[in-house]
């Protein structure tokens, strides 16, 4: 999981079905980068602190909205204000389409805006598309994960 050349996705999401799907867009795209999937905010800021294990070397992460315990926002909130994760790339999955969470999500600095809504093959596209990018862009590595 600590390969810093294998690009991890971080999929935070509550909801099964909608965990289901992502997966099945990925694999449809033939997409096989791992996905770890944690089911809200304060078990994502667990994983990246390494509170609850060793977070991925490279990652993006997908995250949704709506969801117990801590939501989308609040998660991004936090993590914009913490120096080590800061600059993580985040990707929002919705079902919202209200433009105060879009334009919310954007003050916090989010990669996009995605709605789930677009489900088949607009979404089998989209996922292509976030493929290409992250193939062809260079993401830092993470100081505070390299060990010593």
């Amino acid at each position: 999981m600590n390969d810093p050349t294998l690009l991890n996705i971080i999929l935070i999401e509550d909801d099964d079905g909608d965990a289901k799907a992502i997966r099945r867009a990925f694999s449809k795209a033939r997409i096989a980068n791992p996905i770890i999937r944690v089911t809200d905010g304060i078990e994502a800021l667990a994983l990246l602190r390494g509170e609850s294990g060793t977070p991925p070397a490279s990652y993006v992460i997908l995250l949704d909205l709506n969801m117990p315990r801590m939501g989308g926002l609040e998660f991004l909130s936090r993590i914009r204000a913490d120096p080590r994760l800061q600059k993580e790339i985040v990707f929002i999955t919705t079902t919202s389409n209200d433009d105060r969470d879009k334009s919310e999500a954007y003050a916090h600095n989010v990669a996009g805006y995605i709605l789930k809504t677009k489900a088949g093959t607009d979404f089998i596209n989209l996922v292509g598309t976030l493929d290409h990018y992250w193939r062809i862009v260079e993401l830092p590595t993470n100081p505070y994960l390299t060990e010593g």
